[in-house]
């Protein structure tokens, strides 16, 4: 059964100055937010199957939508992340079914590739909690360069019965990154880590 989807919401964020210093070229993060009702609200649900296919439905359709608003072909995505907040008649377990098993694979295929594992975040709340998405680079975990957030807040939501699901894309790593590690131009990109 698909989602049932109250609204979508797709902000950008672009950072073009950072402690006085120009950033070239800017770094830009995109947040695309799908509101949805709880098919498992208010009751124990022993089987989530349903949650995990609305989860595969969202990673493809909220990773897409990160593309198109950044402008950018799949394959110039850099980072991503992924994070759930649960309504007061779901359970934390819900935001899981829904982020874990199915929603990676569609999304890595919106921002091509995605060697690396997409960091989630997930918590319990009411209207307008604010949650962190963790970024990391899709194509290698090491790049510290891409270690980042995207705080995600929908004012009307999520109410007790709905789940606020939230993607992130970016097209670059932080403003300025200085702390060393791998860089994105040595990634080999095949284990996911480097």
């Amino acid at each position: 059964m698909p989602a049932k989807i109250r609204k979508i919401i797709v902000q950008t964020d672009e950072v073009r100055v950072e402690m006085g210093r120009d950033v070239q070229p800017p770094v830009r993060k995109a947040l695309a937010v799908a509101v949805i009702e709880n098919p498992c609200a208010g009751r124990y649900v022993e089987n989530l199957d349903e949650l995990i296919a609305i989860g595969e439905e969202l990673g493809g359709l909220l990773g897409a939508r990160c593309v198109q608003a950044l402008g950018i072909e799949p394959g110039h995505a850099q980072s991503y992340g992924k994070a759930a907040i649960v309504g007061e008649a779901g359970e934390l377990e819900h935001a899981a079914a829904i982020l874990h098993p199915k929603l990676g694979a569609p999304l890595r295929v919106a921002v091509e590739k995605g060697a690396a594992l997409v960091p989630s975040s997930k918590k319990m709340g009411g209207l307008g909690t604010a949650i962190d998405v963790p970024l990391g680079h899709k194509d290698a975990a090491y790049v510290r360069s891409h270690f980042d957030a995207m705080e995600a807040r929908v004012a009307d939501a999520p109410r007790a019965n709905e789940i606020v699901v939230a993607v992130v894309v970016t097209d670059n790593g932080r403003p300025l990154p200085r702390v060393g590690g791998l860089t994105a131009s040595e990634i080999k990109g095949v284990d996911g880590l480097r």
